[in-house]
């Protein structure tokens, strides 16, 4: 074996680039007619740079292939580790992009141009460094970034799996080459090569399929040694990555084949629109791992949980945990107790990442629980309502449930479907409280209570998974209302009058107060409070713009459902989600995803002809942010943290201002700053 054999090189030709000014690219509608129905001063741009009628219709020059750049920002990670204690029984930038006249970009006139066999490549600093670098400049680049994929389709076939039917593995991934050269594959590699590389220090990268990549490694994580799986490509379908620790077998040197065949089935089904998400599962028809106990899959987003040795994908992505037949159930009706449970058995908080097999399942038979009468566990026809970022939190002597403004119309959907006398709620996960209930069955199939928290954290704050609200409570018994924990939730019994008080003040967005003991003693008073909050949820933490790195947390986001695909010389190229940039209190009631359908259409026909120069360019992944207020209109589009070169924009400008002139007729909805992310990827056989 040659020495250099597993050396990565990564070399990414970018067209000729050029340091830029910071203002964005601004172009005037050609009716000079401002959102707000104002005529517009062409002399003037918001910018405050006049330009000639010369700048605006400039001669071929170096200026058309301008981009900036701009560094992306690191991640962090946490680690906490688990205790479980068993409880007893307690109490209760005008628009300006034009067709006639457009104010391009202009380079300062002391910028450089750099040579061409001198293009950059943006390295993340989010990622940690690896031996795979251009071989121009040194710059480390990670294998999970998605500019990666660049250049694969030249080197394997189309076909949607690669996985060979029999024992061989897929395509290897040796380097990426130089300037010019195709990427080095491996068609067959064997077993025993694979034994020999996977334990070094980086990773092996397997070919899946012309659009979805693998990288494994063996790797040490808490005392358990584990093969870590991670995929790079899922995203261009819309689909979180994902990774996998799986606990080695004694004495296992081939790399376990099933993992690769679990990811070429989660490609499928994403192709068809169906993803998995946080808390969702994949499960199987047949065995797994040559055993039938194996069930399937549940995917959780980590949270305390310790990543830092890991080399992790792009955010977002879930973490697969194997679970056993007997488990499903709780996996499909409500995982929030099973992901709990996992965490309890094994130490870890809220729950473990490691994958385990031959292990003993943690639930058996139903049995008697309170959720027989709350969910379908035989046929999963039905199941309790679970809102997002609803939070139980109790503490002693109050509980309160904590509902987020933006889920009303959920909570009325919980309403009208329940009972008269009943309201449930399942809650999520809460990264406020320092413990959460957990539900065990024990060997004689009784369900008990117990409470998993982080090490050397005092127990304050207990989170719950759901809340069960009894209007059937009797005057007559002596109680206000009552309030106890069943399971890993919260049950409160009050009179059928609290329930329409609890109803009317629920469709009110106002908050309740619940107050629980006996009617003649003022000692023992327990007070549940029913609390309408905003949205504290941290989203999108760590997802930067692939335009300028601009960080997309604490912003809304929504998929692209794309009908129809835009191909073209065996690409495509698809808009998988939106980002509404606003303020979540400045965005309307109803974010304009129509809108911004629109506009992802106009942009995909847009550059549905350049997809094979932008891809052999390395921007495979590019973002458009669209900016409207009643005076301005702008937009910007941009890949790897550079701005798309000018000969894109003006097929955009043909494409976009259309669609941004109607979407401003409603200066209601106004201002509105969103953005788009498209992926450019190959036209698989399937």
């Amino acid at each position: 074996m040659s020495t250099h054999w597993h050396l990565w090189i990564l070399l990414l030709p970018y067209p000729t680039l050029g340091t830029c000014p910071k203002e964005q690219r601004r172009v005037w509608f050609a009716d000079g007619i401002l959102p707000n129905g104002e005529v517009a001063d062409t002399t003037k741009l918001s910018s405050g740079i006049r330009r000639s009628p010369q700048d605006l219709h400039p001669v071929e020059s170096q200026a058309n292939n301008i981009a900036c750049g701009s560094e992306l920002r690191p991640k962090d990670g946490m680690h906490v580790a688990g205790r479980t204690e068993t409880l007893g029984h307690p109490t209760s930038e005008g628009i300006t992009c034009s067709t006639e006249a457009q104010a391009e970009q202009l380079c300062d006139t002391d910028s450089v141009i750099p040579p061409a066999t001198k293009c950059p490549t943006v390295t993340e600093a989010s990622e940690p460094p690896v031996s795979l670098t251009n071989e121009t400049n040194d710059v480390p680049v990670s294998p999970l970034d998605y500019r990666m994929l660049c250049g694969i389709e030249n080197c394997v076939s189309k076909e949607i799996s690669l996985i060979p039917e029999d024992e061989g593995l897929p395509p290897l991934l040796i380097g990426r080459g130089g300037k010019g050269e195709q990427p080095l594959v491996e068609e067959n590699p064997s077993h025993k090569r694979v034994a020999l590389l996977v334990e070094e220090s980086n990773p092996l990268t397997f070919i899946l399929n012309a659009n979805l990549l693998v990288s494994v490694k063996i790797v040490s994580y808490g005392s358990e040694r584990c093969w870590y799986f991670s995929t790079n490509g899922l995203h261009g379908l819309g689909q979180a990555e994902i990774i996998i620790l799986l606990c080695c077998l004694p004495n296992e040197e081939d790399v376990p084949k099933e993992i690769f065949r679990l990811f070429i089935n989660i490609y499928k089904e994403a192709m068809k629109g169906k993803f998995i998400g946080n808390l969702e599962n994949y499960t199987f028809t047949e065995g797994f791992f040559e055993s039938k106990e194996h069930g399937g899959f549940l995917f959780v987003a980590p949270t305390f949980q310790k990543l830092d040795d890991l080399e992790l994908p792009k955010t977002p992505f879930l973490c697969g945990i194997l679970i056993q037949k007997q488990e499903v159930p709780w996996a499909k009706v409500f995982p929030i107790r099973l992901m709990l449970r996992l965490g309890a058995e094994y130490g870890a908080y809220p729950t473990p990442l490691t994958s385990i097999r031959h292990r003993k399942p943690l639930f058996g038979e139903i049995g008697h629980t309170v959720m027989n009468l709350l969910v379908d566990l035989r046929n999963y026809q039905y199941t309790m309502h679970t809102i997002d970022n609803l939070f139980i939190h109790m503490e002693m002597g109050r509980s309160c449930i904590k509902i987020p403004l933006n889920r009303y119309n959920e909570v009325m959907k919980v309403m009208n479907t329940s009972n008269e006398h009943v309201i449930s709620i399942g809650a999520s996960f809460s990264s406020e409280a320092d413990s959460h209930l957990v539900c065990v069955q024990n060997d004689d199939g009784v369900y008990q209570t117990q409470a998993n928290s982080a090490t050397g954290q005092p127990r304050k704050v207990t989170g719950a998974s759901f809340v069960v609200f009894n209007g059937a409570l009797k005057t007559s018994s002596g109680f206000l209302a009552k309030s106890s924990i069943v399971e890993d939730g919260l049950m409160v019994q009050i009179t059928p009058e609290t329930m329409e008080g609890l109803r009317q003040a629920l469709r009110e967005k106002k908050d309740f107060k619940i107050i629980c003991g006996k009617v003649d003693s003022d000692d023992l008073r327990e007070y549940v409070d029913i609390c309408w909050v905003q949205n504290e949820e941290k989203t999108n933490m760590r997802i930067t713009s692939p335009i300028d790195g601009k960080s997309m947390e604490g912003t809304q986001n929504e998929k692209i459902v794309q009908e129809g695909d835009f191909e073209m010389d065996g690409k495509l190229i698809k808009c998988t989600e939106v980002f509404y940039l606003i303020k979540a209190s400045e965005l309307c009631s109803h974010p304009p995803y129509q809108f911004a359908k629109e506009i992802a259409l106009a942009c995909c026909a847009a550059l549905r002809h350049h997809l094979r120069t932008l891809k052999n360019n390395g921007m495979n992944k590019i973002g458009l942010r669209v900016s409207m207020d009643t005076d301005m209109v702008e937009y910007q589009a941009g890949s790897g943290g550079q701005l798309l070169p000018q000969h894109y924009l003006n097929d955009l400008d043909n494409a976009l201002i259309p669609v941004i002139h109607g979407g401003t007729s409603d200066a209601t909805k106004l201002p509105l700053e969103i953005e788009l992310i498209f992926f450019i990827t190959e036209s698989l056989i399937i």
